[in-house]
Parts: C-alpha cells; structure tokens; sequence
C-alpha cells in the first residue's frame, strides 16, 4: 500500500488491540488506510488513536477468530460499511506454553494438557484459516488483496515448551504457500512474517534473565519493537512488494543465525 490518503484501502488486523498487532493497525492508519482492529479484549482509546494517526475510517470489533459466527459478521460490517476488502493481517495469537511431558525424579511430573493445546491451535491455526476464508470472496470481487499472516521464527526451528505454539506457527507458513498456489490468480497475494523477540507488553513482563538470554542469542544484541514488525507487514501488503507471494520475512535481528 502506498502511503497516500487517497483511494484509501480497507484493512483488517486482527490482535490488534495491543503490542505488534496496535502497531500494525496504527502504520497502516499513517498511510490513510481504512483500518477495522478485531481483538477479544477492548481497546476504547485505539479508534480515536488511529483516526489521529491519519486513517480515513476507523473501527473497533470485539471478535473471538476462532467462532466462525463472529468472524462472518464482523466480516460483513466491515464490507459494508466501507464496500470494500483488501487486506487482512492475520496477527491474532496466543501462546500457553507446557512441556509435552515434563520428566522428574523417575516419574512424569506433568503433561501438556489437552485444553492448552488446543487452545492455542483454535486461535492461531484455526483462526487464520476463518479470517482468511471469510476474506477472501469480497479479495476476489474486488478484484484482488493481500493477506499476511502471523509466524514466528519458532515456527521454522521449534522451540523448548512449545509443542503447540510452534507447530501452528509451522502450519502458518505451509497454509501461506497453498493460499499462495491457490490465490495468486486472483491477484491475491499471499505472505506471512516471522518475528523472533519482540519488546511487546507481555515480552517486557518476563524475568529478566529470561529478556538477557533472547538478547544474547540475537546478533543484533537487542530485542526488536513492534513498530519495526509492523514495517514489514506493511511492505508485504504494499504494492512495493507486488511480486513478493508466498513467503515467509523473519523479522528476527539476525536470530536464526545466532542460536
């Protein structure tokens, strides 16, 4: 997306009333997008917030991604408040993280549940195929569109305690490249990114050694913020990036090649 206030495009994020998906919301507002931020948690001030930033249109859905109900719905306020469809940055996410089985003194002293695997699977797996399934059509119609969704950098090498939490981000990049098989005829480019440590609210709650042991497996030396994940998001929907489909940008600080 060029950043004009012209022609404004209509924009979906969902997460996004907090940390990287705020972030998002509020670069494509910069560049006088039409923005719709869906989160399950409220957000009173991020209207107003975006509107100030420069967006032509501003609005707040409390959507659950992972209700196929909710999703249409809100879908169908959006396309017809502002007729229109043209991106949908599928950002929302959570992580609950547990060992698949945790071994102590010659016994199993606990399991990854079923209720936080499948937690998580709902709303990052699940949930981005019933944003983009719901999308899609009015992309189509339009006569095209851009979907970018949420990895991680876990997602391509795994990570301790996180059974779950990598694998959707696995699935994440592997339905990215169908959608790219499947979609690129309708001029309907298809990307994700993959961030790796990110200064986000609930990042900066960790321990502290926790936050030095990512900073010193980051070549960089330092955590990434939110705003510079939200570049890259940006870039891939914009038409700078209109021949860029079906990958996959680590927004890591060089991490991959650090651990």
């Amino acid at each position: 997306m060029a950043d004009h206030t012209t022609d404004p495009r209509v924009v979906v994020v969902t997460g996004g009333a907090n940390g990287i998906g705020r972030a998002i919301a509020r670069r494509f507002a910069r560049g006088g997008a039409r923005v719709s931020a869906w989160d399950v948690v409220p957000a009173p001030d991020l209207v107003a917030e975006l509107e100030g930033l420069g967006a032509s249109g501003a609005l707040f859905q409390r959507v659950d991604v992972t209700r196929a109900d909710e999703v249409a719905a809100a879908t169908e306020l959006v396309t017809t408040r502002w007729g229109r469809y043209d991106v949908l940055i599928n950002n929302a996410g959570i992580v609950r993280d547990a060992q698949l089985v945790k071994w102590k003194d010659g016994e199993v002293a606990s399991l990854m549940d079923d209720a936080t695997f499948d937690a998580v699977v709902a709303v990052n797996f699940k949930g981005v195929f019933l944003c983009a399934r719901a999308a899609v059509p009015h992309m189509i119609r339009g006569g095209g569109g851009a979907i970018v969704n949420a990895s991680s950098v876990v997602g391509l090498y795994g990570n301790f305690g996180q059974t779950n939490y990598a694998a959707t981000k696995s699935a994440v990049i592997t339905m990215t490249r169908t959608w790219a098989r499947e979609l690129g005829k309708h001029n309907i480019r298809v990307n994700a990114v993959a961030p790796g440590f990110i200064a986000t609210e609930m990042v900066a709650a960790m321990p502290q050694k926790i936050l030095d042991g990512m900073v010193s497996h980051t070549p960089l030396a330092r955590m990434g913020r939110p705003d510079e994940v939200a570049e890259a998001y940006y870039w891939l929907a914009s038409d700078a990036a209109s021949y860029v489909h079906g990958a996959t940008l680590s927004v890591d600080g060089g991490l991959v090649t650090g651990t």
